[in-house]
């Protein structure tokens, strides 16, 4: 399915709300403006399976333009809207783009790099027009309401957020399949396991680029639904949008239900949540006892899955499954799920190790055959990983203990920091927490915490009894060794608005200032 059928039977229906201003997109409007830059992309000479790239904030035309690309067949990659000159120039370059389409957003950006992609031949911006890039809205107006003959569905390239070295983009198999025939737009994972339907009225809240927030509302309009789209988080303004809005399925992560539960009870309380039928999380492993308190407080309605970019593997949980197996991430739906030692041999249940995935679908690093080959088993049996490091259960159920990047060796002990994590975040008086490896001359390594506390320390005496309280916290749930030897204490921690610490910026920092690289 896509819009353009759900446009002949409910022209009329919302399909994209603005959460902030309550602009309003039709069925009607998205299908008839998809279909005219799709006539821009083709003329642009873009054909199936070439590629063309945007670069937005959560703008009110951003679904327009992925379906536009989608209905052109074309490989889209949707870029962050974070990204640096040089990281943004790299993937247009990299991704081969034919069109680039940002925004007045942009715009500073978007002439600095235009001599930096020399491929980009047709370059379009919306609210505005800055020398060497056309106006979107001039351009697409006057294309053709016409659908292109044959079309296919088109698929996107996302690129992954790596904080060290330049991204790198996920190539899936370009299908070609006639246009609404993509899997993964429509039934026997939103139809079945989250109940999306047409009806259905579905409030995002995080980046429109990144991979789970695009799929999720382009299945969206797969099944006729409505998606009500956020400018960025926020705890309390999500909760007035679920109640505005009468929200049913929405899609978060660990980091928003924390920030929603540490937000005073008579505001927390105050909204009517009661229209939710689904809600979805995942993204980074969620502390036991928060996931326990939004169960508690919005009901057995939450759903976890772990999976990623790539597509490998899918790891699924409800409520009743996670209450079952604490702690669990789920099991695995479409593929066999494998924990390996460094050897590449299976290891015991309840052992952690690098977790592979089975029989789920190939994937490949765009133009990186070394990081393509790094994913694969040592032994050459064509399991793939995320490079992520869990244990299974004895009934199959699977946990995260963290990124294998992010293990500390503290005196040969394998130390992961999700643990301290996990109960730092949970103690009433932090806000976020990163916990990493810090040098260590005896040991090698030592814990070390950083700390955005909810109110910031106004002296040094005030730090020393915090960081005191906190440490003391750890060590009553977490052994000695795992838990801060120090913590310091910051305003606000390095996070990506889709919820991923960028944990390695801040190591780096204290690795570089003694002296010692990683």
């Amino acid at each position: 399915m896509y819009p353009g059928v759900h446009a002949q039977t409910h022209p009329d229906r919302p399909a994209v709300i603005q959460a902030e201003t309550g602009a309003v997109t039709t069925y009607g409007q998205l299908h008839e403006r998809a279909i005219r830059l799709s006539n821009v992309l083709r003329a642009a000479g873009v054909r199936p399976g070439d590629h063309v790239a945007l670069c937005l904030e959560n703008h009110p035309r951003f679904l327009e333009v992925i379906w536009g690309c989608h209905y052109a067949g074309s490989i889209y990659t949707a870029c962050s809207s974070r990204l640096t000159r040089a990281e943004l120039s790299y993937i247009l370059n990299d991704c081969e783009a034919k069109v680039f389409i940002t925004s007045k957003y942009k715009a500073e950006q978007a002439l600095e790099i235009a001599g930096d992609i020399p491929n980009v031949t047709t370059r379009l911006m919306l609210d505005a027009a800055v020398e060497g890039y056309d106006s979107y809205e001039s351009v697409v107006e006057a294309a053709s309401t016409t659908p292109l003959e044959g079309m296919v569905d088109g698929t996107d390239m996302l690129y992954s957020s790596g904080t060290t070295g330049m991204p790198k983009g996920v190539a899936r198999v370009f299908a070609g399949t006639p246009l609404g025939d993509a899997a993964g737009l429509g039934a026997p994972l939103t139809a079945g396991l989250y109940k999306f339907h047409e009806e259905m009225r579905y409030l995002s809240p995080a980046p429109l680029y990144h991979a789970a927030p695009l799929r999720f509302n382009m299945s969206v309009h797969a099944h006729g639904g409505t998606t009500v789209v956020m400018e960025h988080f926020d705890a309390q303004r999500y909760l007035e949008f679920v109640e505005k809005f009468r929200i049913t399925h929405s899609q978060l992560v660990p980091t928003m239900f924390i920030r929603m539960l540490k937000l005073d009870d008579d505001i927390r309380l105050g909204y009517d949540v009661g229209s939710l039928e689904v809600v979805i999380h995942a993204a980074a492993p969620c502390p036991v006892e928060t996931k326990r308190a939004m169960i508690q407080w919005w009901g057995p309605i939450i759903h976890e899955y772990y999976a990623g970019t790539e597509g490998n593997g899918f790891v699924y949980c409800n409520s009743d499954m996670w209450l079952a197996h604490p702690g669990t991430v789920g099991m695995a739906l479409n593929a066999t799920v494998h924990i390996l030692d460094e050897e590449g041999n299976e290891v015991p249940v309840g052992e952690s190790g690098t977790i592979y995935f089975e029989g789920g679908n190939t994937f490949e690093y765009h133009n990186d055959p070394e990081k393509t080959r790094a994913s694969r088993d040592p032994r050459g049996r064509g399991w793939s990983t995320l490079g992520d490091v869990g244990f299974l259960d004895g009934d199959g159920f699977l946990y995260l203990t963290d990124r294998k990047a992010f293990m500390i060796i503290s005196g040969g002990v394998n130390i992961y920091p999700q643990e301290a994590e996990n109960c730092l975040v949970n103690h009433p008086k932090v806000v976020d927490v990163a916990v990493f490896g810090v040098p260590n001359d005896d040991f090698g390594e030592e814990v070390k915490a950083v700390v955005q506390p909810k109110t910031m320390p106004s002296d040094a005496s005030e730090a020393a009894a915090l960081e005191k309280e906190l440490i003391v916290h750890c060590k009553s749930q977490l052994a000695d060794i795992k838990c801060p030897r120090s913590i310091d204490f910051r305003p606000d921690l390095p996070r990506h608005p889709t919820g991923k610490l960028y944990k390695r910026l801040l190591k780096d920092e204290y690795w570089k200032a003694a002296g010692r690289s990683i």
